[in-house]
């Protein structure tokens, strides 16, 4: 939880790196209260409403920037909810906070490769606006870690295996192919983040008898969960562990 705390990223990622070489046992069935202060915020960047943030032409030196500082903004804040499900949910296999804890220190690496071409590009994180939206689910999804695989790691953190052909595209088509591997380096490891989702959400629907569909209906209405909008990956669900069922009726959804 400490290190969920810590609003420096820099720290935050170097304390997540130390929690990476720890090999004891795992107390599962620790409830904690939470403190004050989740999750750590830096100063900067400022937060604003989700239509308040500004689209600039990813041609431009600034829209380049402003691209790289939203896409590293996405994964500081990843690691943050990777450290929320680690402390929030007790009563987990010993399995469900390793695969977290993993999930962390990639995140954590995803961060820096994105922060280091937007120190490239002349930038830093916190040079632009960006909006609280990961939280806001997180934030919805506290009383229960069914709801919290549903629509966190299944839900916006699919939608992100959708937008990662085009992001790539931009970034190909303006000639800067070094983020463009960047964005490949995080599509295979946010294809194994999803598939971890999958698999704890359907054990818990496992363990309560609950059907997974119907359930994963629910638990997008209750949460106010947002619209999906298209085209979907659908070679990367699958690899996730999405069904081609499922992937067909979130086609249906879009329409």
């Amino acid at each position: 939880m400490r290190a969920l705390l810590i609003a420096e990223p820099a720290e935050r990622c170097a304390a997540v790196e130390s929690l990476a070489r720890f090999d004891g046992e795992i107390d599962t069935e620790a409830v904690l209260a939470e403190p004050p202060g989740v999750p750590g915020r830096p100063a900067r960047p400022p937060l604003v409403p989700p239509g308040s943030v500004a689209q600039r032409a990813v041609g431009t030196a600034e829209g380049r920037a402003a691209l790289l500082h939203a896409l590293a903004h996405i994964e500081f804040n990843a690691i943050g909810l990777a450290l929320d499900h680690l402390w929030r949910f007790a009563g987990l296999p010993d399995a469900y906070y390793r695969d977290w804890l993993r999930v962390a220190v990639e995140e954590t690496h995803h961060f820096g490769l994105l922060r280091r071409r937007l120190l490239d590009a002349g930038h830093d994180y916190g040079d632009f606006p960006a909006h609280d939206g990961l939280w806001e689910m997180a934030r919805r999804t506290t009383d229960d870690p069914l709801w919290r695989m549903a629509l966190v790691p299944r839900t916006l953190e699919a939608r992100g295996l959708d937008a990662s052909p085009g992001v790539r595209a931009k970034f190909v088509a303006i000639g800067d192919g070094d983020s463009a591997q960047v964005i490949d380096v995080i599509l295979r490891d946010e294809i194994g983040h999803v598939a971890i989702g999958n698999r704890w959400f359907r054990y818990l629907c496992a363990q309560r008898g609950l059907p997974v569909d119907s359930t994963y209906r629910e638990a997008a209405s209750r949460c106010r969960a947002p619209r999906l909008r298209g085209p979907l990956n659908v070679a990367a669900r699958l690899q996730a562990g999405f069904t081609a069922e499922e992937i067909d009726q979130l086609q249906q959804s879009i329409g």
